[in-house]
């Protein structure tokens, strides 16, 4: 609980303004202490380990997690063997099918997956993803009689679907069989699919909610590998050459790292650092990428570039990227979706400076709305998802930034913050008539609405999230996992925390606190605001270290301007690769000045 944790290096009110907490609970420490003396693990391990619950007893498995000891059986998951049977008809009686994905990376690479896989059996499936702006999200009539007149008799929607009720209806009425594959929460009646897996159905027992689409997708190749074998064909693909658009996709797309999304992770790495995928290892090269690929690879320099095409590109490039075999072609999309991406970052910026001023008019000396809804015409619909998450880190609440169309309508994305669930919110507000339509999850939703439903919706959000949005931000508290010194953070010490990754949402990077050290030769640099400096301690001890987008922020002011004074830093440790060279950096979230 809560009050059985201590003030970390006595910090009650960082520059940040927050408390400095112990993650581990008397209850956990007494679980790290077991851990340590059972297991050959370092101290700081066994407290990062028990800090994420991880029984004593399980400790083995849960660093060297394996797909095989973690994948359940399929049929788990509701409507799979009539979906897996189904598709395993097409294969053998080598349908015309057609593919119709999301415009995200998760979407991507679960038509890819699928892609890929259909190839193998000498299929050649038709590839429709949707233009962001023109078309939006999941199935539309327009998309399916296209389909329908290129001679498709099976239509597999692919991280979407689930809501898309008409569209359904009318493929099943143009005489196309449609398989839905999705994990977008829904609680309407569900389209008329002759088979629909989605682990977040309200009728689905099979407890993989926290699987993004790839995951899904890889489970749905999984039952059909079986229902084919059953049937006697032996030249079955290799799956576990695939997974690395599975960990990819799970990283992407924030599902929680835990169970099988970290089998997912751990093994899609390894995959992809043997370059097996080329729109993977193009990006790669694209992004200028050194040493071997690691979860902040896929999550912050692979996705965007498959996203950039998506946000204001063509939509299909990510997914055509990540099925090439021909290594040419793949360097070619790659380099296009590399300046499609530094277009977008130079659209984001612009974006986001307007975004900060309209937030900061909004709250103004106060506290503010609980939940920021800002809206702008200058704004390109690719990039407000983005827009809404740079509001959510820098104000601390959930966040809506929404793009008005000419017609003074909107199509806009929120980002949340844990314990705040959008997707919920958005899907009561299509049931009410609020927004025109909307989906997603716990941390990420989209909407479309028309001119007047925007004060409505807004109310809606308020009324409905006030509170839950009050408790999360009351607690406010930094987890600190372990206190540590610019000596100790060593190569090899950063080597050996890898084994409790890989880190992402649900599985929470360690943070720990560098007690009286200083921050030497700050500087602003990047068109983002970072701050450079070195961290160093009294003991000659010394790290890179740099504090992202953090130039007009309480942290940024305190890293300019401390001078040779001594304060605590709290932040995450990393492995930095350039010209050979590996080096840690230090990664400065929060700092507080030490009592005298």
């Amino acid at each position: 609980m809560q009050t059985e944790r201590r003030h970390f290096l006595d910090v009650e009110a960082s520059v940040s303004g927050r408390p400095w907490v112990d993650r581990l609970t008397q209850a956990a420490q007494r679980n790290a202490l077991a851990i340590s003396q059972k297991h050959e693990v370092s101290d700081i391990l066994s407290r990062i380990l028990a800090a994420r619950e991880v029984p004593e007893a399980e400790v083995a498995d849960y660093l060297a997690p394996t797909i095989r000891a973690l994948m359940p059986d399929p049929s788990t998951l509701a409507d799979m063997d009539a979906l897996a049977e189904r598709l395993a008809t097409a294969v053998a009686d080598k349908e015309k099918v057609a593919l119709f994905g999301d415009y995200d990376v998760d979407g991507a690479c679960s038509t890819a997956l699928m892609a890929r896989y259909l190839r193998h059996f000498g299929l050649d499936p038709e590839v429709y993803i949707p233009d962001r702006v023109f078309e939006g999200y999941g199935p539309n009539i327009n998309a399916i009689d296209r389909l329908a007149a290129a001679g498709a008799t099976l239509l597999i929607t692919l991280d979407c679907g689930t809501t898309s009720d008409g569209p359904i209806r009318h493929a099943r009425q143009r005489g196309l069989d449609v398989l839905v594959i999705d994990h977008h929460l829904s609680d309407k009646d569900l389209p008329e699919a002759n088979a629909l897996v989605n682990p977040n159905r309200p009728d689905d027992i099979s407890g993989l909610g926290y699987l993004c689409a790839a995951g899904v997708t890889f489970m749905v190749l999984v039952a059909v590998n079986r229902a084919l074998r059953k049937r006697g064909d032996t030249g079955l693909p290799d799956l576990m050459g695939l997974i690395d658009l599975v960990g990819l996709a799970t990283v992407c797309d924030v599902v929680p790292l835990k169970g099988l999304n970290r089998a997912f992770v751990q093994r899609g790495l390894e995959i992809a650092r043997e370059g097996r995928n080329r729109g993977i290892a193009a990006l790669g090269l694209a992004a200028r990428i050194s040493g071997p690929l690691n979860p902040y690879h896929f999550g912050y320099l692979i996705g965007p570039r498959i996203n950039a095409g998506g946000r204001i590109g063509d939509a299909a490039l990510g997914s055509r990227l990540l099925t090439l075999e021909d290594e040419q072609q793949a360097m070619i999309i790659a380099a296009q979706l590399n300046e499609l991406n530094a277009e977008r970052q130079r659209i984001e910026l612009a974006a986001v400076e307007q975004a900060y001023a309209a937030a900061e008019a909004e709250i103004g000396s106060g506290e503010g709305p609980p939940i920021l809804v800002l809206a702008s015409a200058d704004w390109h619909p690719g990039v407000v998802g983005l827009v809404a998450a740079r509001l959510k880190e820098r104000f601390d609440r959930p966040a809506f930034a929404i793009a008005i169309g000419a017609d003074g309508g909107g199509t806009g994305s929120g980002r949340s913050v844990p314990g705040v669930d959008l997707g919920t919110a958005v899907i009561a507000a299509v049931e009410k008539g609020l927004v025109m339509k909307g989906g997603g999850h716990a941390m990420a939703a989209g909407i479309t609405l028309s001119p007047e439903q925007f004060p409505a919706f807004r109310a809606h959000l308020f009324e409905l999230l006030g509170d839950s949005v009050a408790t999360a931000r009351a607690r406010r508290d930094l987890e600190i996992d372990a206190a540590m010194t610019a000596r100790g953070a060593a190569t090899g010490f950063v080597h050996d925390l890898e084994r409790v990754g890989p880190f992402g949402s649900g599985n929470p990077q360690p943070v720990f606190a560098f007690p009286s050290h200083r921050a030497r030769f700050a500087e602003i640099v990047g068109a983002g605001g970072h701050v450079k400096f070195t961290l160093s301690a009294d003991d000659a001890g010394r790290l890179k270290a740099i504090a992202f987008r953090a130039a007009g922020s309480p942290l940024g002011d305190a890293l300019l301007s401390a001078g040779d004074r001594p304060m605590h830093l709290a932040g995450t440790l990393s492995l930095d690769h350039w010209q050979g060279r590996e080096e840690v950096q230090f990664r400065a979230t929060d700092a507080a000045w030490p009592r005298n």
